[in-house]
Formats: structure tokens, C-alpha cells, sequence
């Protein structure tokens, strides 16, 4: 089958990371093998006053620490690992017995929207829940927290509206396979499907990982060295 994530093809690889490389792979084009550096990149994606607030994080007076910490670290990693876990279990399973597996694209690209915007809600109360523990924590730590929060400020609108493309880009695989398999009907056994399939949990697992990066940096300074 052309156009699809799984055949071997004679291309220049994509640079970056998986997630970036299996969009690249599903818009079946490769991305520029080279591109702004990272200070540029953040100059483009970050404007002036959301500039003032990282600049007033990393520099600035820091708030009062809290009298008790809300959680321990161990607590709050196993929550973590808990609900990452739950992520994949929701991005895997299976379609649930009886209940006919999907075989348009429409369905797909609302399953989609429906998994990110779980990922989005629990990612985010894991940061904040991160954020407060390490606003009661001793040194740097609550500085830590102040560039976090404004880094997530700053950068989360940019990101989203990225996320947002990974919908209509799996909907236009989804279509490219069906028109390579040179059938209009929708198999739910067909062999392209399955592709499909496992080209989508792929993407969202990756996706997974872009979220959880913040997650685990967090994390990791809260854990005693």
C-alpha cells in the first residue's frame, strides 16, 4: 500500500522526535531537514509579555512557602505512573465486545479528539499538583514551579493548536488507505484498517509522551538525588 506509515520507502529520515516523525509520516511528506534553532523557535512562539513573565520567573522575588506540603513525592509519582497508565489502557484497548469497531473516518477523528482531550485534563492537574509540591519545596524549587507555570502559559496555546491538526491528519490517512486498498466499503477485518489502527495508537502514544515530558522533569526534581 503506498502512502502508509508501515511500508519501507527511499526518503531523506525525518528529523526530530517520534511524534514529530510519525506526523510527518501520516501527512505522507517529510518535514525541512533543517529548520530554526531552538532560540529561535521560542522567539517565534512567545511574544513580548508572555516573555515578561518568564523573564519575572526566573528572576524575580519568589512567593511564600507554604506551611505543610500538599502530598508526598512517592504519592504523587504513583499517581503519575497511575494515570499515564490509564492513558495507554484508554489509547489500546480494543473496541468493546459487541460493539462494532468503527469504519469511517469521522469516527476515528472524534475518538481522536476525545482521547487528547483526556490527555489534556489529566496532564494538566498532574503539572499543577506537581507545581504546588515543589512551591513548598526547599533551594530552587518553588522558582522551578513560577518557570513551569509560565512556560506552560506561554507555550500551550502554540502546542494545542499543533495537537489540534493530529485529527484531520489521521482522517486523511485513514481516506489515502481505503483509496490504496481501491475499495469504497469498510471492512472492519480488512488488513488496511488494521493499519490504520495501529498507525492512530501509535500517534497518540507519541502524543502521550510529548505530554508527559514536563511531567517527568518535574518529577525528577522532586526525587532526592
Amino acid at each position: 500500500m503506498t502512502g502508509t506509515m508501515a511500508k519501507k520507502q527511499h526518503r531523506t529520515p525525518v528529523p526530530g522526535p517520534p511524534f514529530i516523525r510519525l506526523l510527518a509520516a501520516l501527512a505522507d511528506r517529510n518535514a525541512p531537514r533543517t529548520g530554526p534553532d531552538l532560540s529561535d523557535r521560542l522567539s517565534q512562539w512567545i511574544d513580548w509579555t508572555r516573555a515578561v513573565a518568564l523573564s519575572r520567573a526566573l528572576d524575580g522575588r519568589l512567593p511564600a512557602v507554604a506551611d505543610a506540603a500538599p502530598g508526598s513525592v512517592e504519592a504523587l509519582d504513583e499517581e503519575c505512573a497511575r494515570v499515564r497508565a490509564t492513558l495507554v489502557e484508554s489509547i489500546t484497548a480494543p473496541p468493546a465486545a459487541g460493539k462494532p469497531a468503527a469504519t469511517d473516518a469521522t469516527a476515528y477523528r472524534q475518538r481522536c479528539l476525545t482521547v487528547q482531550r483526556a490527555m489534556l485534563t489529566a496532564t494538566g492537574r498532574l503539572r499543577g499538583l506537581l507545581r504546588d509540591r515543589l512551591s513548598a519545596g526547599p533551594g530552587e524549587l518553588p522558582r522551578l514551579a513560577e518557570v513551569d507555570a509560565a512556560m506552560e502559559q506561554a507555550l500551550s496555546p502554540r502546542e494545542q493548536q499543533l495537537l489540534a491538526s493530529v485529527p484531520a491528519l489521521l482522517g486523511a490517512h485513514f481516506e489515502r488507505l481505503r483509496d490504496d486498498a481501491g475499495t469504497a466499503e469498510v471492512d472492519p477485518d480488512s488488513g488496511w484498517l488494521h493499519l490504520f489502527r495501529n498507525d492512530m495508537q501509535a500517534v497518540l502514544l507519541a502524543e502521550l509522551d510529548v505530554r508527559f515530558h514536563p511531567i517527568e522533569g518535574l518529577l525528577a526534581a522532586l526525587r532526592p538525588h
